[in-house]
């Protein structure tokens, strides 16, 4: 024990700066990410603001019961699942393809415009989508129903339609994240061995078979790690996107809404922060459970790719 203190001693004392340069982050994370575990136990009290979180008086796991009693609990919860889920397949998708073809242009200043451009709607803010989208497709004045009546169709009111939501909603998060996604596998994508490019290449391989044999497998782990990251929030929807995008509009809820627009108009109409909190523990439960499951079926696959 003296002399595992007395390693740990020689190695802040070694790399001090180091560890200073570290502390800023250290103490952020204790803040913001560590220190409100503590109010998970309003998740199992009626919570009142004279008494606070730990005065507030317990009542066990009634605020699970108002939140699986209310009827929406499988459909918000399976709704969060598959959007998440596609969110995963079509993102990472897009943004290995992209990032592939844009590795290889060969004229640098299209290719910075290029990325410059995709990356550009991670700025956006969901506001600004939501009033974009609504512009596109409101019934009166909307840009697809102009088009569609110049054309002599008849005008579609997409906010009653709530088959056409999923791929709308999966089509603007791509649009927005798709570019940010991308730059990461475009740095995975540069820092594949060049000299086994030129290898495969002066074997006769095509710019696919390249990409098949030696990029794709390159950057593997580098997605495997990104999956598995994104399987860590497959339960927890984004509020911005879901809000901005649908709002309050009832008839589109049974295919757009997910547990946190679920929670937030709930406590919009009864202010129940207990049951607010119940309803993120429950998602935290499903994250932990879910990427245990997955990390563990990728341990089976090949350790290497692991998280843990």
């Amino acid at each position: 024990m003296k002399r595992k203190k007395g390693a740990l001693r020689k190695e802040f004392k070694k790399n001090k700066f180091l560890w200073l340069m570290l502390l800023p982050g250290i103490v952020t994370i204790f803040i913001f990410a560590y220190l409100p575990m503590g109010g998970v136990v309003l998740a199992f009290k009626e919570f009142r603001y004279d008494e606070g979180i730990f005065g507030s008086p317990w009542v066990g796991l009634d605020n699970f019961k108002f939140f699986f009693l209310s009827g929406n609990a499988w459909k918000v919860t399976r709704n969060t699942f598959m959007y998440n889920a596609a969110f995963i397949l079509v993102n990472t998708t897009l943004a290995v393809t992209l990032a592939i073809v844009l590795s290889e242009i060969k004229n640098k200043v299209f290719k910075k415009v290029t990325q410059s451009f995709i990356f550009l709607p991670y700025f956006v803010s969901w506001v600004i989508v939501g009033s974009i989208a609504y512009n596109l497709l409101n019934y009166e004045n909307g840009t697809l129903n102009g088009i569609l009546l110049a054309t002599g169709l008849n005008p579609i009111d997409v906010y009653r339609k709530t088959s056409w939501w999923p791929f709308i909603i999966i089509l603007f998060n791509a649009w927005k994240n798709v570019g940010y996604t991308m730059v990461v596998y475009l740095a995975a994508v540069v820092g594949v061995d060049t000299q086994l490019l030129e290898a495969a290449q002066i074997d006769g391989a095509n710019i696919f078979q390249r990409v098949k044999y030696v990029t794709f497998p390159s950057i593997r782990p580098i997605i495997i790690t990104m999956v598995l990251l994104d399987v860590g929030k497959i339960f927890r929807g984004n509020l911005e996107l879901f809000y901005q995008l649908i709002g309050n509009n009832g008839m589109l809820f049974d295919v757009t809404d997910v547990i946190d627009t679920f929670v937030f108009r709930s406590l919009m109409r009864s202010s129940e922060v207990g049951m607010a909190a119940a309803s993120g523990f429950y998602q935290s439960i499903l994250c932990l459970v879910t990427i245990v499951l997955v990390n563990w079926v990728v341990r089976r696959i090949n350790k290497d790719y692991a998280l843990f």
